[in-house]
């Protein structure tokens, strides 16, 4: 009996620890809805979620809003995914090799250093202010926290976890695969996160520059005409493809480190299973 009324509370303690973390995005919104409902702030200055809602409203009816979302998801994922696995094969290269390492490490440092809004004149310049400079800016300031995050967790695995391969009789490719690559993944997903974090904040300044779709697109145009419902409408997009983008890869994670619950989960079992056969006796 205890067993099954403890299920129920452990529930509401996992549903409780998952909404916690909204909490405060939820005052946040009722201050707002406060404060535009008394006056308090001019809605020229910060319109109403109702506003923002009715503006979401029209530029679905007069078939914007999916066709920029669209255009900004397929211009981010497609510059994040080819900036994220030449990060993951950069980091991997200077990670085994310390020839690599030489040969890969101070550019990367270089290109960290710049910052995009002094790299998109050069892109444009060299590749000219279509599609492809959005991408390539995307691609640049995603691959380099993956290289870095990657060749990082490859450098600061336990030692001793390779030494323990090598005693086991593991070749050079096991201990690559079973061992060092396996104990980067950690830092490998931050770097992940990190990258798709920033994919939708290069897009802002990205798609600002002669675009005609996109949600910078619609940013853009509601800056110049005033029309700050828009603009706070923009903002919520690029926030929730953001948040959206970063529990994806949450999930993947989670399913990817099963592994490290596995045994927790079997003596847990074993426990159980002991108790029972005990209490039955």
């Amino acid at each position: 009996m205890r067993s099954t009324a403890a299920r129920p509370d452990l529930s509401r303690l996992w549903l409780r620890l998952r909404l916690a973390p909204w909490l405060s995005v939820l005052i946040i919104v009722a201050i707002w809805i406060a404060a535009t409902a008394t006056g308090s702030v001019s809605t020229q200055f910060l319109p109403s979620p109702t506003e923002v809602v009715d503006a979401a409203v029209e530029l679905a009816e007069a078939d914007l809003l999916w066709t920029s979302v669209s255009v900004t998801i397929v211009r981010g994922l497609l510059g994040a995914a080819i900036g994220i696995a030449a990060g993951i094969l950069l980091g991997v290269l200077a990670g085994f090799s310390r020839w690599a390492e030489y040969g890969l490490d101070k550019p990367i440092q270089i290109v960290r250093a710049v910052p995009f809004t002094a790299m998109l004149p050069l892109l444009i310049l060299w590749v000219g202010i279509g599609e492809e400079t959005k991408v390539l800016l995307v691609v640049l300031a995603t691959a380099v926290p993956v290289y870095f995050n990657t060749f990082g967790g490859i450098r600061n695995v336990d030692r001793r976890l390779v030494e323990a391969g090598k005693v086991y009789g593991l070749t050079g490719y096991q201990l690559s695969t079973r061992v060092l690559l396996r104990g980067a993944l950690p830092s490998v997903f931050v770097g992940i996160r990190y990258a798709l974090g920033i994919t939708w904040a290069v897009l802002v300044l990205a798609e600002s520059l002669n675009a005609v779709s996109g949600i910078g697109f619609l940013l853009t145009n509601a800056r110049q005409y005033g029309q700050s419902d828009v603009v706070i409408l923009c903002v919520v997009l690029y926030a929730a493809l953001g948040l959206i983008t970063d529990a994806f890869v949450e999930l993947i994670e989670r399913r990817v480190f099963r592994w490290r619950q596995g045994p927790g989960n079997e003596s847990r079992r074993t426990n159980r299973v002991r108790v029972t056969r005990s209490k039955e006796d």
